[in-house]
This record gives structure tokens, sequence and C-alpha cells, in this order.
């Protein structure tokens, strides 16, 4: 692949786009990339946390809206594209992220704004280093939020907040990040590799059903009614009794020990 790297290890696959140049600008054609990578990850019993990340020094400024950049009008013409065609092969990108049944966490350092803010809002923890710098910069472009961030973004402040945050598209720290709840942690940059390394290896470790249904409970919360969580929370234990990991987990209390579990 062109833009997107995969790695694996210890049951942790990082997915690294690279665009340096542009630090790291998604340009349109990693996008397919990005989705055909997230949806094979899915699939993988292995890939037990999923960690994304730019390369080098930022996590990504944005859209590359020149070159073969979605939303760059004369380049989508040129490719005989509608820019309707490259918005929504934006979204399955977004869209198979948020469907990965494993956790993700979005390592982020330096500029982090645009779509490229919310990609990390769809992901599940937000790992920041201390120098990282985020925005909802479309209106500075006489552009409206995307990248699913009209969903994201209000989930994850607030509608108030994100209403600041999108209609005056300021750049915030990452301190003021961390206060408003933009980001789950923020570390020293030193200290971020480790940080992110330390979390993804805890979530790895982890039971895989168990975690995948709690994420999805917590996704769908705001659609559903109380009654509606109590039954799928009654259901996603009644799968999880009959699993190996929980009996390993019950055995491993009884035994005063750390529970290994294999996703079974």
């Amino acid at each position: 692949m062109r833009h997107v790297q995969v790695e694996r290890s210890d049951g942790i696959v990082t997915v690294t786009w690279s665009n340096p140049a542009k630090r790291n600008a998604i340009p349109a054609s990693a996008w397919p990339e990005l989705e055909a990578t997230f949806r094979e990850v899915a699939g993988r019993r292995d890939d037990r946390c999923v960690v994304v990340t730019g390369a080098g020094d930022d996590f990504s400024s944005g859209a590359d809206v020149t070159g073969d950049g979605a939303g760059d009008p004369a380049g989508d013409a040129a490719e005989g594209r509608h820019p309707l065609q490259a918005m929504r092969s934006i979204a399955g990108a977004i869209e198979a992220l948020h469907a990965l049944p494993q956790p993700v966490v979005a390592r982020v350092a330096g500029v982090c704004v645009g779509i490229g803010l919310n990609l990390a809002l769809t992901c599940d923890l937000v790992v920041a280093s201390d120098d990282a710098q985020f925005s909802e910069i479309f209106v500075r472009r006489g552009l409206s939020i995307d990248g699913g961030g009209s969903w994201s973004l209000p989930r994850t402040v607030g509608l108030l907040r994100a209403k600041e945050l999108a209609l005056l598209g300021d750049i915030i720290s990452a301190a003021e990040a961390e206060r408003i709840g933009l980001v789950t942690r923020m570390v020293p940059r030193a200290e971020l590799d480790t940080t992110v390394a330390e979390l993804a290896g805890r979530l790895a470790a982890g039971p895989p059903l168990a975690m995948s249904m709690t994420k999805r409970l917590l996704d769908q919360s705001a659609q559903v009614t109380l009654a509606q969580a109590l039954e799928a929370e009654a259901q996603a234990q009644t799968v999880n009794f009959a699993t190996k990991d929980t009996a390993e987990a019950m055995r491993a209390f009884v035994e005063r020990r750390e529970p290994r579990f294999e996703g079974h």
C-alpha cells in the first residue's frame, strides 16, 4: 500500500499513515487503503488491540486537498470522480474503523486537526503528547465539519462545547484537550510511545469477546432506552458465561493469579 503501513507484535496491530511532506495530511487514495486495512483487521482473531497513528512527529493535518486529495474539485474532475464519491470513500474508512470489535487507541503527537482529529475521535482511547495541538479547523477553510465529527464530537465533549470547537475552529493545546475530555490521557512527548505500548498491551491481554461486547454496548448507549440497554447487557453476559475466558477468569481469581485470555 502506498500510504498505510501495518505492523503486528504480540497481538497489537499498529496502523500508520505517512505523508511527512504535508504533516501527514491524508490523500484521497489513502482512504480505501485504510478501509481495507480496518476490515481485514476486524476478521483477524490474533489482532487483539489496534493502535492508529501518523508517522513521525504529527498525527494528521487533515485531508490532503491538493493533488489527489478528497474535496479538491479540480483533482476529482480530472480523475472523472464526483466529489461525493470521494467523501463516501472517507466515510467507508471511518465506518470500518468505528466497527472494529477490537479496542482502538489513537497515538497522537504534534498536529491533529480537521479530519485527523475526527479520525482520532473515532477510536476508543486517545493518548496525546503534551505538544499535540487540536482543531476542528474546517470553518477556517470555508467547510463544514466532516469525518464523522458531527457524530463523535458532541458525544465526546458535549453539544455546546462541540459547537464552540466546530464554529470557531480554534487551535487548542493538549492540556486543554485533556481538560475538556477531548483526549483520554496526556503525557510528555518522551513518554508517549511507552504509554501507548503499555496501554495497548493491557488491552491486548484482556478478554476479547467481553471487551468487544462492552465496546458495542457503550457505542450504542445513546440510541437505546434503559430497558433496551439492560436487555443487551443481559444477553452479553449470557454469552460471556458460556466462554472459556470467563471460566479462566474465575479460576484465576480463586488461584490468586492473573488470567490468561485466549478469545474463546
